[in-house]
């Protein structure tokens, strides 16, 4: 990607109409529009919050945990969301791709800008509802854009990534489905971290370098509470608290080199 092209006028018009055209063909038809940007995650953190923390009693040793769940849940929806439309992203503009001759990766990058403002627009929702639960904001909180940037960019990493694997293997649609799921229960969201260190330390070391659930970790500390449990603050040996940073480092690779080389094809293999 020749940095040249990827801040060209051309390309930059071209960016935010695709941009534009993903937020308003999202709640396209629907009666309350794009109040279900925020209505979503309200529900479903409704749910979650009745059954695991009213029902269940999870995260009793967790001050303000329901903002704690609340966070958890929009960052988890926004990798879901970005991963997703990443995934489809290729395929749903093949039309596009056949017509006119310009860089693929505008199109991936279309589909996670408008998942990202769609995430600015449910942390509004999550400082909201803090302020209101009268959680004290420590200077750390103004880390939490650099945990949204580590986030954004594993997540384009994985649209990438499975943009360039969907025009060849059109089942990896059902196998991240599978993996999704599974990465959910592996990641403390809709759980504290602490429940599984009760149960045995390292498997929560090893659930926490998820580099994922590292980022969901640090945006609760930077936050929410400073009693929060991240990789840093767990695992003492700093080689391993390395590992997801060098796991996010070879995923930007292999996910980039793998579109570099297959988006010449994409045209003649949709």
């Amino acid at each position: 990607m020749n940095l040249s092209n990827i801040f060209s006028r051309k390309n930059r018009i071209l960016l935010s109409e695709l941009v534009i055209t993903d937020f308003k063909l999202r709640y396209q038809g629907s009666v309350l529009g794009y109040l279900w940007s925020l209505l979503k995650p309200l529900l479903l953190f409704t749910i979650l919050y009745l059954v695991f923390v009213k029902y269940l009693r999870f995260g009793a040793d967790i001050a303000h945990f329901e903002i704690y769940l609340l966070l958890g849940v929009v960052l988890w929806n926004y990798f879901v969301e970005s991963t997703n439309q990443g995934l489809h992203a290729i395929v749903n503009r093949s039309d596009m791709i056949r017509k006119i001759n310009f860089p693929k990766y505008i199109i991936v990058l279309s589909t996670s800008i408008s998942a990202l403002i769609n995430l600015l627009i449910n942390l509004v929702v999550v400082i909201l509802f803090a302020v209101l639960s009268g959680v004290e904001f420590r200077s750390s909180a103004l880390l939490l854009p650099i945990n949204i940037v580590e986030l954004y960019i594993i997540s384009l990493s994985f649209a990438f990534l499975l943009s360039a694997l969907m025009v060849k293997f059109r089942d990896i649609n059902y196998i991240w489905e599978v993996i999704m799921q599974a990465l959910f229960y592996l990641t403390p969201i809709i759980y504290p971290i602490s429940m599984v260190i009760n149960t045995s330390e390292l498997a929560a070391k090893i659930l926490l370098l998820n580099p994922v659930a590292m980022v969901i970790q640090d945006a609760r500390y930077n936050l929410i509470s400073e009693q929060t449990v991240t990789t840093s603050n767990f695992i003492t040996n700093p080689l391993i608290v390395a590992i997801p940073y060098i796991l996010i480092v070879l995923l930007i690779l292999i996910a980039s080199s793998y579109f570099k080389n297959n988006s010449k094809h994409f045209a003649e293999n949709i």
